[in-house]
């Protein structure tokens, strides 16, 4: 190596605003070279390297050469062009696995030594500056781009796969409705640009482990990277640009969804602990299932009889909360409905220990179906145990108390008139008309042992004394 130089020891001034340059340096020529380098400056401008080569002995001045912010013509100027004995070389160490030496020449680490050695004993100085400087450039250039292009495409089949794979999934149900469209639209393209970042994050994780990883053997420090302004403001804008654009979609997707039909049909939608009542004010309907007609708009009035509930139908897209406290809280949606079918209508906000079970039916007709079951609505039985079987459906009845004897929140029906109740306070009561009235309109009067007092109190208010009465002779039947 270098043990018969005259100098054991090389001084050297270091020239770099690289802070890890140094570190390099000393890595290249202990751990590679055997070396005993001593760092007689370091310095960041020519002032600073004038004044210390005044100061000191200085065998060899080590410019970085991958130092943007420093002023090398300036250096090279002074110490090579204007007749200077001192040694002077221009050091990259750009790559971790040697150290590219411009003195009108490039020279791999492998050339180093040698190079090393013929400087030591010649007093001529370097020739040929930067002869190959340009080949240099281009060769790892190439090499770069060469990396881009293969991730690139890594990118593009890794996104296709992941579209094609989703497509053989139903991610959505049927979209059957109007609103649904856009919705989907929008969707989709979120899905698009999920698969294409997930990919690009991926494919340039994994490829830089595998190809950029470090082998066995290789002790050398990695590049000293700097921050790039051009990369920082390409990737702040190119994220703004798509986000301000996917709102804008967003926005349109949003208008679609809630243009207005002054033709639309309205329908009250009252959700309450556990189930849905649906009331249809242009025809006196109240119904505790949904039926709406194809191709026409219904807007939907929505509130709540006790806590937040949520309507949702999947087919349709659309939810909304309902909410409590009265009027100035009812909110709107609007649903076109375009295919013929049954559906259901969930609750999508935890209300309660049977909010899993809050669901009602949603038919979708015909518009002559639906005038059909308009006319079957408003023709009044004669029958008042069939009517108060429909008040106990519509008006939420059997969602707590069960016809069967099973165990609900609610005590049973079955066998209920007529029979001793144990209340909570200790006492016994029959369970007759007075009995079951109290309980209808003021819930809290009497609760049975074992039972929470859960009954919302508007109930008692919404029904009619007819209605209640109706209702009393329907259970009356279950014995």
């Amino acid at each position: 190596m270098f043990r018969n130089f005259s100098r054991p020891t090389v001084h050297v001034l270091i020239a770099s605003n690289h802070g890890l340059f140094r570190h390099g340096l000393m890595s290249l020529f202990k751990k590679k070279l055997g070396v005993k380098v001593d760092v007689v400056a370091e310095v960041t401008n020519l002032d600073s390297a004038i004044e210390a080569l005044e100061k000191r002995d200085v065998d060899l001045v080590i410019v970085d050469y991958d130092d943007e912010q420093l002023n090398r013509e300036d250096i090279l100027a002074r110490f090579v062009s204007g007749g200077s004995q001192k040694k002077v070389i221009l050091v990259s160490l750009s790559n971790p696995e040697s150290a590219m030496l411009y003195d009108r020449r490039e020279l791999p680490l492998s050339q180093f030594e040698a190079w090393f050695e013929a400087w030591r004993t010649s007093e001529d100085k370097p020739s040929k500056a930067f002869a190959q400087q340009e080949g240099h450039k281009i060769r790892t250039r190439s090499s770069r781009m060469k990396h881009f292009v293969v991730a690139g495409l890594l990118v593009i089949v890794l996104t296709v796969l992941l579209i094609l794979g989703a497509g053989q999934v139903r991610l959505l149900p049927v979209a059957a409705s109007a609103q649904a469209e856009p919705i989907d639209q929008l969707f989709r393209l979120m899905f698009f640009a999920i698969a294409f970042l997930f990919s690009l994050i991926v494919v340039f994780i994994l490829y830089s482990i595998v190809v950029f990883r470090r082998r066995k053997g290789d002790e050398s420090d990695a590049r000293h990277v700097e921050g790039n302004t051009t990369l920082e403001v390409t990737w702040t804008a190119i994220p703004l640009v798509i986000v301000l654009g996917l709102s804008f979609l967003g926005a349109r997707s949003l208008a679609e969804v809630e243009r207005p039909d002054p033709k639309a049909l309205e329908v009250n939608v009252i959700g309450l602990q556990w189930t849905w009542r649906f009331e249809y004010p242009r025809y006196g309907i109240v119904s505790n299932e949904l039926v709406l007609p194809a191709n026409k708009q219904a807007i939907l009035y929505l509130s709540s009889t006790d806590v937040i509930h949520s309507f949702w139908v999947p087919e349709f897209r659309v939810k909304q909360d309902l909410l409590p406290g009265g009027e100035e809280y009812v909110r709107t949606l609007r649903i076109t409905p375009t295919e013929i079918g049954s559906y259901k209508v969930r609750c999508a906000e935890l209300c309660g220990i049977r909010h899993a079970y809050m669901e009602s039916p949603v038919l979708v007709v015909s518009q002559a179906d639906f005038d059909v079951w308009v006319a079957q609505q408003t023709g009044e039985s004669t029958d008042p145990v069939e009517r108060g079987r429909k008040w106990s459906n519509q008006y939420g009845c059997l969602s707590c108390h069960s016809l069967d004897g099973s165990q609900l929140v609610g005590p049973t029906w079955l066998g209920l008139f007529g029979s001793e109740v144990k209340l909570a306070d200790g006492r016994t009561v029959i369970a007759d008309e007075a009995y079951i009235i109290e309980s209808i309109r003021n819930p809290g009067a009497a609760i049975v042992e074992g039972y929470p007092n859960i009954m919302p109190a508007s109930l008692g208010q919404e029904l009619s004394d007819e209605r209640i009465q109706d209702i009393i002779a329907f259970i009356k039947t279950l014995r």
